[in-house]
């Protein structure tokens, strides 16, 4: 049994001691429920806590150990939902207020597979409005459990701060341009976005459809790998989900990379990157080396044009996805969403063609560098976690936004599955973050890469400091 407190156990651990009799799911979840109630007035990673279902589910599991039935991995184990899922039991929102009294009449896909797998459901966790940008004004953001004065990330933000604060155990995040990725770097969490497609958006909340993907954010590549295991697969309520089966990621999760052919390529992870990113990223290198990776020097396909055209995409995919609600009512909405459905509503076909024509070459190059290599190793982000502050000067410039989408959202336009992976600690005492990258349908790869990675380092253990 790990030394971590109770609620920083691992998805793996927490369910094996419920199997064996050492824990109750009910003793678990409410110890996790009153961490909720201590600490999250402080950091607002929930919009809503299910405190009495939370309960009433995990004493009917505790029924269910002590006749010998045990679901899998997640059985008895606590999880967030980002507020996009939609739920039968509570409202969904999306982070917005048009829909805050919103409860539909069926969970999306991923909610049902959670908990038919045995998932404990908390509550639903906040995100930024719309999954875009920024928080409706409306809405208390959330704050970072490593530092309040740092960027938490966007969109799955509560996911991010959830997680990583100890408030649940993993969560539901997704990702459009970097939402799973992003809250968790700047939480120090491990994050799965899948290939597009292998986990169905039944049920979920669009920001861009052709470019959202659904993924588990938890605090090692064992937990998401378990996550990932129970939300994937096909859904026949979801065409776009993709009908290849789905192997066990933990089965052979700890089978080592000896050999695995990891591609780096200097140009696009060093030039005009932080060095303190870069030194993390190289240490991270020769760790991987000496794991028994092969590491081999690539040229990553050209990419500035795709990245410079992810905001023009995603604003015609929301403005489409909006068209019940804007302009009816536009007054309503925060100013960044407004904002970028507006610019969506004004974009030609031959606008979107030449979107549609780049992001095929970049696929097509992109396809073709993984017929060399297995793995890319990355950043997550070109600099270390900006500051509230730093983020406010920033603006709506949108360069900014392009300079930070730089390692994520050309991924979104491929469909790629990655890992984010915490691989250090900057000056400022805050995560450092990195990617592997695979070809479609990799999961079990980079899962694989990621535990044998944090076999070796201890950066994903690295707790925020409030206990």
């Amino acid at each position: 049994m790990s030394e971590d407190p109770l609620h920083y156990k691992s998805i793996t651990e927490i369910s094996e001691l419920i199997r064996r009799g050492e824990l109750r799911s009910s003793e678990v979840t409410e110890a996790i429920l009153n961490r909720i109630a201590k600490l999250d007035g402080g950091f607002h990673g929930y919009t809503l806590v299910l405190a009495e279902r939370a309960m009433v589910q995990a004493r009917s599991l505790d029924g269910e150990t002590a006749k010998g039935i045990w679901r899998g991995p997640l059985h008895g184990v606590p999880i967030g939902l980002k507020d996009l899922c939609y739920t039968n039991f509570a409202p969904t929102a999306g982070g917005t207020t048009i829909h805050a009294k919103f409860v539909p009449s069926f969970n999306a896909t991923i909610v049902d597979r959670l908990e038919q797998a045995g998932a404990v459901t908390l509550g639903k966790l906040k995100m930024t409005e719309g999954a875009y940008t920024s928080h409706h004004p409306d809405v208390q953001a959330p704050l970072n459990p490593w530092n309040t004065n740092y960027w938490v990330g966007s969109s799955s933000s509560g996911s991010g701060v959830a997680t990583s604060a100890g408030l649940c155990y993993g969560s539901i995040g997704s990702d459009t341009g970097g939402s799973i990725r992003f809250p968790s770097a700047t939480c120090g969490l491990t994050g799965i976005k899948p290939t597009w497609g292998r986990v169905s958006r039944y049920g979920v909340f669009p920001l861009a459809d052709s470019l959202d993907h659904v993924g588990p954010m938890c605090r090692s590549a064992a937990d998401a790998a378990a996550m990932l295991g129970v939300i994937a697969g096909a859904d026949v309520n979801d065409p776009t989900a993709l009908q290849a089966p789905v192997p066990n990621y933990l089965a052979r999760i700890g089978d080592g990379i000896r050999g695995l052919k990891i591609g780096v390529d200097r140009k696009y992870t060093q030039d005009g990157i932080d060095p303190q990113v870069v030194a993390a990223l190289l240490e991270a290198e020769r760790t991987l080396a000496e794991l028994g990776a092969d590491i081999r020097e690539v040229q990553f396909p050209p990419y500035e044009k795709l990245v410079s055209m992810w905001i023009t995409m995603c604003s015609v995919e929301t403005a489409e996805a909006h068209l019940d609600t804007y302009p009816s009512r536009k007054s309503e909405y925060g100013p960044d969403l407004a904002q970028l459905i507006e610019q969506g509503r004004s974009m030609s076909g031959v606008d979107i063609a030449a979107i549609h024509h780049q992001r095929l070459k970049f696929s097509g190059s992109l396809a073709a560098l993984f017929g060399d290599i297995d793995v890319l190793l990355i950043p997550t982000m070109p600099v270390p976690i900006p500051t509230l502050t730093k983020m406010g000067e920033y603006g709506a410039d949108p360069n900014v936004l392009l300079s930070i989408l730089r390692f994520t959202a050309v991924f979104d336009f491929s469909g790629s599955p990655t890992i984010t992976l915490p691989m250090g600690m900057a000056s400022d005492r805050m995560p450092l973050s990195m990617q592997l990258v695979g070809p479609h349908l990799a999961e079990d790869v980079l899962a694989r890469a990621g535990y044998a990675f944090q076999s070796r380092t201890d950066w994903h253990t690295r707790r925020p400091p409030i206990g």
